[in-house]
């Protein structure tokens, strides 16, 4: 079937959608996606000065992936709003907000296509070597035990993207996935101890033991259909031997044990999750807020190959 883009800020009603669970994906060429997200912090009482960060929009462009078009509503009649990228090529939505009585709402709508062109995914070759890939970071500060575990990976002999492949593996084969037992702040030598946790955790694991391995690699937040929340993959970066100008993309799920495919939407990558948190910030108050949030990833756009 063949689709093409509707336009976002008039047919957003209008949008046909797909089951994710009848696609059969090994067949697709394209996909596209709308992306709806609501965001709402509820506080006890007035808060002020309250200086909001939003990572929750994908960049124009990230391999096979284009943003086609987004919007976002804010519940305050009264706020200053300005997009920037971070050292990473993220998007960033900064929002200044004077005052907020009781809850402050965020709603956007993305619109996503994903093309099967088969054509790798390149950065240039200077991402091999930034330290910030390859160093340990807050949530992936190895211990003796990952460094010993690191240590018995390499000596499979393997290397480069079987060594990533193995590692993966590794990861999804030592840890059951299981909730309310790690917090955003669970480093993955806990998660190690734990033997348990969620995507998150999966995540900084393999992050640890690609660096330990000497494989650059990067946190992804993203979504995943089928997924209730945010998920989150690896990035593993390798040199290119026949053009030493780019580094390949090749990213895997450890907590699903399998590459990433079609199914898959990123929306920022970095260290670990503390870079790419979807929301965070500041305020003048004496008390906390408290966050509900709703996502929805709704399969708009399906082609298959003839």
């Amino acid at each position: 079937m063949n689709e093409s883009w509707p336009d976002l800020s008039t047919t957003l009603t209008k949008i046909a959608l797909f089951n994710h669970e009848h696609v059969e994906w090994p067949r697709v060429r394209r996909t596209g996606y709308l992306l709806h997200q609501h965001l709402r912090y509820e506080y006890p009482g007035p808060i002020y000065d309250l200086k909001q960060r939003l990572m929750i929009l994908p960049t124009e462009q990230h391999g096979d992936q284009r943003r086609i078009d987004y919007r976002l509503d804010v519940s305050s009649a009264h706020f200053s709003m300005f997009c920037q990228e971070d050292t990473f090529g993220n998007k960033e939505i900064m929002l200044a907000i004077p005052q907020v009585e009781q809850a402050i709402a965020f709603e956007t709508w993305i619109l996503i296509e994903r093309k099967a062109d088969n054509a790798p995914h390149y950065l240039p070759a200077h991402w091999l070597t930034d330290m910030r890939l390859l160093a340990p970071s807050a949530l992936t500060k190895p211990d003796d035990a990952l460094r010993l575990i690191a240590a018995s990976l390499l000596l499979s002999g393997l290397r480069g993207l079987a060594l990533a492949k193995y590692i993966n593996q590794w990861v999804y084969q030592t840890l059951h996935y299981t909730h309310d037992v790690t917090t955003i702040h669970t480093t993955a030598a806990e998660v190690l101890t734990l033997k348990q946790g969620v995507c998150q955790d999966y995540a900084h694991l393999m992050l640890t033991l690609c660096r330990l391995c000497g494989l650059p690699s990067r946190y992804v937040s993203g979504h995943m259909q089928g997924e209730g929340g945010t998920h989150a993959w690896v990035e593993v970066l390798l040199p290119v031997p026949e053009n030493s100008e780019v580094a390949l993309v090749v990213p895997f799920d450890p907590t699903h044990g399998r590459s990433v495919g079609l199914d898959y939407i990123t929306v920022s990558v970095g260290r670990d999750y503390y870079d790419v948190a979807p929301t965070s910030g500041t305020f003048r108050a004496s008390y906390h807020g408290q966050l509900t949030t709703h996502k929805k990833v709704s399969l708009t756009l399906l082609e298959y190959a003839e």
